[in-house]
């Protein structure tokens, strides 16, 4: 078996958690107490879906997962919520005080208490898998514990299971969509462990996806769960593969493989298509070359990134529903006529494909339409820089560099105060 191991830090990462394992137990037919009643092996973990979930002797299926914040809030919603029979209380780890929006609380003092014990759940999640595939990280960079408490954890991470591939799902701050002033200074201090402790970071910020909820599902006033169903379609949609037995399957090694030239540009945007509410869906053909063309365009894109200022380094479809190998091609092949989809020339590119027969689903009552089929894509785009080399960050990080220099000096200071108080007494 190829397991691969969930890991939702901070409040993003477990709302966003929450939304993807709902997605994941009503498209493997999973009751929120874990017992999936089509599932006749009990006990025996031979099954696609047994990457994502651990078989107990009495049929009970457990996430391997992992839930941890710096404060019980969000954690007791998952504790009190539709799925608390479905995930094993130890592996919700929530700590008594949160880290204030600081990225220093949840890196070096509150976080560092709580992260020995984060491992060792982890190491018995592991422990309980006959070939652990790598780890899935959902974190966002702006809050404390998501910056602060992610970057260790990843550092971590790399340190016990150095070989396992790490694939990151991190929520970058946006102008416009803003909870806290230092988000910036946040996200700049944990981009260095994305930078080192990831191999593939696909990057999504809720101004973008507020803006496909707004224009795409005509709801005014988008909510976080609207935002985490979306996000929890592409997740969905990448694992898809992983989860279910399929005729071009994608493994999460060769997401690496695929998209990554070289090992720190792996900064990855999304997009998904058909984003459409159940009103339109019937009026609206949705067939492959158009959702194909649809993942292209910036507005689809989960990130405030237009790729059309970048060139691609790669890029990776991932069909699923009634999805031929014949169609896909012939759209790709249109891809590549048009101009507004450039490719680097300085390496290899092309488009890795996957496709599963699985269609996709929706939630109950939901605002997504349930349609035949759909398309996930993840490319690595050198237009990727706009959300990370702004004049704004240049200023932060002139701006720490600043404040490091005036401690230095303080402390500087203060030592000399100290040695003269000494050679006076």
């Amino acid at each position: 078996m190829r397991e691969i191991i969930s890991i939702h830090i901070g409040q993003a990462g477990i709302q966003v958690g929450n939304s993807c394992w709902e997605l994941y137990c009503l498209e493997h037919g999973i009751q929120p107490d874990g017992i999936m009643p089509s599932d006749s092996s009990f006990g025996v973990a031979h099954d696609a879906f047994n990457t994502f979930f651990s078989e107990t002797g009495s049929g009970k299926h457990v996430p391997r997962a992992v839930f941890v914040d710096l404060e019980p809030t969000v954690i007791d919603e998952v504790r009190a919520g539709t799925y608390r029979q479905l995930f094993h209380p130890e592996q919700l780890i929530s700590g008594k005080e949160d880290a204030a929006n600081n990225f220093a609380r949840g890196h070096y003092t509150v976080g560092k208490e709580i992260v020995d014990l984060c491992l060792d759940r982890v190491r018995k999640l592991a422990d309980n898998c006959t070939g652990l595939q790598g780890f899935l990280v959902f974190n966002a960079v702006g809050g404390g514990t998501g910056s602060g408490l992610g970057s260790l954890l990843l550092e971590r991470l790399s340190v016990d299971y150095g070989k396992k591939s790490k694939l990151g799902f991190t929520i970058y701050p946006s102008p416009q969509v803003s909870t806290a002033v230092v988000e910036p200074y946040n996200s700049v201090l944990s981009t260095h462990s994305l930078l080192e402790h990831t191999d593939v970071a696909v990057l999504l910020d809720n101004e973008a996806i507020y803006d496909i909820c707004r224009r795409s599902l005509d709801i005014e006033r988008p909510t976080y769960t609207n935002l985490n169903r979306l996000i929890s379609q592409i997740i969905s949609s990448l694992t898809t593969s992983l989860r279910f037995d399929g005729a071009i399957n994608v493994d999460i090694t060769e997401f690496q493989t695929n998209l990554v030239p070289y090992p720190r540009i792996h900064f990855m945007l999304s997009s998904y298509a058909p984003v459409i509410s159940a009103a339109k869906a019937y009026h609206e053909q949705l067939s492959v070359p158009e959702i194909t063309n649809a993942v292209f365009e910036p507005a689809s894109m989960m990130a405030k990134c237009d790729p059309r200022h970048g060139k691609y380094m790669a890029c990776c479809l991932m069909y699923r529903g009634d999805v031929v190998p014949k169609d896909v091609n012939a759209a790709v092949a249109t891809i590549k006529t048009k101009r507004t989809v450039q490719f680097v020339d300085w390496c290899p590119t092309g488009f890795k494909c996957g496709i599963n027969y699985q269609p996709p689903s929706v939630v109950p009552g939901g605002d997504l339409a349930k349609v035949q089929r759909a398309v996930c894509m993840i490319s690595n785009n050198t237009a990727v820089a706009e959300k990370g080399s702004s004049r704004k960050l240049v200023k932060i990080l002139l701006l720490l560099r600043k404040i490091m220099r005036k401690s230095v000096l303080r402390e500087q200071k203060m030592k000399r105060r100290e040695m003269i108080f000494d050679v006076t007494l």
